[in-house]
């Protein structure tokens, strides 16, 4: 099901059938060094990531969300918005695959899924967080108005990660 398009770009729901692009995209190289190690090695694996996806979309209205080629439905990457236990604030979340990287993707579907928390969905706050050293997601961030907000971490004794904000905190 097509959730939100743009002038290039489809965002739907991942589904069973996503699970070969799911593994490839979970283990690029700067998906392990920025967003972590998942330990997916097999189909089976991308299969049950999938599965906590939509359980999250279907618990919270919202969730991650493949990103496709409109012209021919090639998967090149995911986006969406994510309720963190962590968090205070809904975060804005996407990946590309490095084949994709450079040709805007990243920032268009950021962009639809920003306009969309804030336009359908009624947050009046939207946060990302980011490895200090993605520079390419910080370009994205910052390409689609959110601001830097100081420094968190998700988890105690986690790495430091850069904090932005669709919003200043009052």
């Amino acid at each position: 099901m097509t959730l939100l398009v743009t002038e290039r770009l489809r965002l739907r729901e991942l589904d069973e059938h996503d699970a070969a692009f799911v593994l490839e995209l979970v283990n690029e190289p700067a998906w392990k060094r920025f967003i972590g190690d998942r330990g997916i090695t097999a189909l089976e694996g991308a299969q049950e990531y999938i599965r906590t996806v939509r359980e999250s979309t279907q618990r919270h209205g919202f969730g991650l969300w493949a990103v496709e080629q409109s012209s021919d439905s090639t998967p090149v990457g995911i986006c969406g918005l994510l309720r963190r236990d962590t968090l205070d604030d809904v975060d804005i979340g996407f990946a590309v695959l490095a084949r994709y990287c450079g040709q805007g993707y990243a920032q268009e579907s950021a962009r639809a899924v920003l306009d969309h928390g804030h336009g359908p969905l009624g947050l009046a706050r939207i946060v990302a967080i980011t490895h200090p050293d993605n520079a390419a997601s910080i370009r994205v961030l910052e390409r689609i108005g959110l601001s830097r907000a100081g420094k968190t971490r998700l988890a105690e004794g986690g790495p430091e990660l850069e904090l932005y904000t669709s919003r200043p905190f009052h």
